[in-house]
């Protein structure tokens, strides 16, 4: 059940100010990353932010409205990074070092935000806490806008005839499953560089997708 602050029969909560919301984002995102959704406490999140918890309510109706408000905005952040970076790729540079450069920005992710991905790896452990529209503006906000970015710049190199690719959506699944998906825990402890994972990703990949002669 949602947390709400309880109120008098006519009381409305009151908008915040931008800066003491933004506190509150902040301290949701680390809370709910160290504890998980269902043991985080509005409490807990007040006291980090340094904010009382009425504060909190003049921002937000409950905690599963602060968890997906925080949820989709670091989404949108880590969705807009990735964007960022591979719109300063060189889309004329050899084929190889551009998908290199792709993939990069697909692992730079975990490594820039890494607080959302600390607090996205709870979704999995707690799916059945939230509800359907939580996950899917999620997905939307995020994994989804990346997949979708990544296979446009699949289907552009395809148009110029530097891939074959008849399916972006799905090639663009392949290239994130060779390399970013490789950059696991496991895979750091055998010492392999992330840059040679990444590379061997890429080569993979273009078995299956260069242009045969």
């Amino acid at each position: 059940m949602a947390e709400t602050l309880p109120m008098e029969s006519d009381e409305r909560p009151r908008r915040g100010r931008p800066g003491k919301r933004e506190a509150i984002t902040r301290a949701a995102r680390r809370v709910f990353g160290r504890e998980g959704y269902v043991r985080a406490s509005i409490d807990a999140i007040a006291a980090e932010a340094d904010v009382s918890t009425r504060t909190i309510y003049n921002h937000f109706d409950s905690k599963e409205q602060l968890f997906t408000s925080v949820l989709v905005e670091s989404a949108t952040q880590v969705a807009e990074t990735f964007v960022a970076m591979v719109e300063r790729l060189d889309a004329d540079a050899d084929v190889a070092d551009y998908l290199t450069g792709m993939a990069e920005a697909l692992a730079a992710q975990s490594t820039e935000h890494p607080e959302h991905f600390t607090m996205a790896r709870q979704i999995s452990a707690e799916a059945d806490h939230f509800p359907p529209e939580t996950l899917d503006g999620w997905r939307r906000a995020g994994p989804l806008r990346v997949e979708a970015e990544v296979a446009r710049r699949l289907g552009e190199l395809t148009d110029r005839g530097r891939l074959a690719v008849r399916d972006p959506e799905q090639a663009a699944l392949h290239l994130i499953a060779l390399t970013a998906a490789q950059l696991t825990a496991r895979s750091r402890r055998r010492g392999t560089p992330p840059t040679a994972i990444l590379a061997a990703g890429v080569d993979a990949f273009l078995h299956g997708y260069a242009p045969r002669p």
